[in-house]
């Protein structure tokens, strides 16, 4: 993480490495936009993918299905769901699902290590990043349509937390190929908006879907028989499809990109892929330490800012005594600040550059995680505050934290290096959940697990103040950034 010393002479990478793919990484896109314009159809096309897929994590992962109906009494053994919530017998049942529940994402999360950068990889070798994008898409709309058969009975909960948790696999994986073709919607001038757009969806998305739900809930289903779990399975139905119809603008509007300037990459079948990983990993190491490290860092503090959602429901719901309809409410809150606030936040990302903005959301991030552990006494208010600032800054820190990565990286190789971008991610996956528990185990309370989480944030902020990178703000037409050195 070291600058070299004044009046070194910095070793330019080789233009076309061994292993045929990292070896460039080490300097930026050193041909200009070329009067490059994108039409704005395949922009809002492209970022619409982010609103077609948003529910699933939102309403399916986040606030309802999981949250509310899979980890509930509706899978807990009659006699044992018939007790009162205090119960000891009962809160250890509801605990066994919940650690279940979070076996089975463990797992998932393995998957995403193993499979994301490979897959990543022969995307970028035969240029079929739209291609994969649909398959996995398709797959992703399937598994939600799956969850219209899980019904409210305790012999159906392996199986409903085996779709979910495959279901992040799919979804993780579609969104490597999605992050790749970031480069085909924008131009060096526009990057960092245009990925803020995306998030910004995204979370405009995750809003009228829960507002959706929350309108169902009130209504009360229009008076159908909801019995045997049936309107959280419909909820999924409803979520697949608004996934299938909300992404067919991407397929439509923005073309297939590039395969791989290197025709070799074609050869490489599945398994010696990873031979191959491992040999970029180590090219990128040698030359270009700050984009090695930078995968470092945003593994760690993106984990943190996973976390402030993973566990923000549970807080609400357990340490400041929200109740069901409540916590929607706040999710819908929640995701239209995060909403608007990564839009402007992608115009600070080309001015300022993405580097700045991911800094300031951090510190922001962690300063207001102190404010809520501090005056969590003063009640739902302080959770209501705070929660919604710290919203405001996580999305800005993901899009620009896309944005950075997607400047860095040469053409033909956006595959590879988002999926090494999640599979960096999947390593330090377990920090948040095992701070989280670790804190509230010590502390016996729910609300120290926030401080668990600010720890995580702590340490990926640190770590990338550390990581010295070039001017990576839009520039003038023809004038362009330095290198990675």
């Amino acid at each position: 993480m070291t600058d070299p010393k004044p009046g070194d002479s910095v070793p330019t990478p080789p233009p076309t490495a061994n292993t045929l793919s990292i070896g460039p990484l080490g300097s930026l896109h050193s041909e200009p936009d070329d009067g490059k314009v994108v039409p704005r159809k395949q922009v809002v096309s492209w970022a619409f993918w982010d609103w077609a897929t948003q529910p699933f994590n939102s309403v399916i992962l986040t606030f309802v299905f999981a949250s509310l109906y899979l980890v509930s009494d509706n899978f807990l053994p009659a006699d044992v769901a018939a007790l009162a919530d205090t119960d000891p017998v009962k809160q250890q049942a509801l605990a066994s699902l919940a650690s279940g529940y979070g076996l089975v994402t463990t797992l998932a999360g393995v998957l995403i290590f193993l499979l994301a950068p490979v897959l990543g990889q022969r995307a970028d070798a035969t240029g079929r990043k739209k291609g994969a994008l649909m398959l996995f898409t398709g797959i992703l709309a399937l598994l939600q349509f799956a969850l219209f058969f899980i019904h409210a009975d305790p012999t159906y909960f392996w199986t409903g937390a085996a779709i979910l948790a495959i279901g992040a696999v799919i979804s993780e994986i579609a969104g490597v190929n999605y992050n790749a073709m970031l480069h085909q919607v924008s131009t060096r001038a526009t990057i960092g908006k245009v990925s803020g757009l995306g998030w910004g969806l995204g979370y405009i998305g995750g809003i009228v879907a829960l507002i959706i739900v929350v309108a169902l809930k009130f209504a009360d289903w229009f008076g159908i028989d909801i019995s045997d779990g049936l309107a959280y399975r419909l909820i999924a139905v409803g979520c697949a499809v608004w996934t299938v119809i909300f992404s067919i603008p991407i397929f439509v509007n923005v073309p297939e990109g590039l395969p791989s300037a290197d025709a070799s990459r074609r050869k490489v079948n599945f398994f010696q892929g990873y031979v191959l990983l491992v040999k970029d990993l180590v090219r990128l190491f040698k030359n270009s330490r700050p984009a090695f490290w930078f995968l470092f860092a945003s593994a760690i503090y993106r984990d943190g800012l996973a976390g402030v959602f993973a566990f923000g429901a549970i807080l609400a719901s357990v340490a400041f005594g929200f109740s069901d309809t409540e916590v929607l409410i706040f999710g819908i809150a929640a995701n239209v600040v995060a909403g608007i606030s990564t839009i402007f936040a992608g115009r600070a990302d080309d001015r300022f550059g993405p580097k700045a903005v991911i800094v300031f959301a951090l510190i922001g991030l962690v300063a207001m995680a102190i404010v809520v552990f501090s005056f969590h006494d003063a009640g739902k208010v302080v959770f209501w505050a705070g929660g919604l600032v710290l919203s405001a800054f996580v999305g800005p820190a993901q899009a620009a934290s896309r944005s950075l990565l997607a400047r860095v990286t040469p053409i033909g190789l956006q595959g590879e290096i988002f999926g090494l971008y999640a599979t960096t991610g999947r390593v330090a996956s377990f920090l948040s959940p095992a701070m989280w528990t670790l804190f509230i185990a010590i502390s016996g309370s729910t609300i120290f697990g926030v401080l668990g989480i600010a720890i995580v944030l702590v340490v990926g902020l640190v770590l990338l103040l550390l990581v010295k990178l070039p001017d990576l703000r839009a520039h003038p037409k023809g004038e362009l950034p330095g290198a990675l050195d």
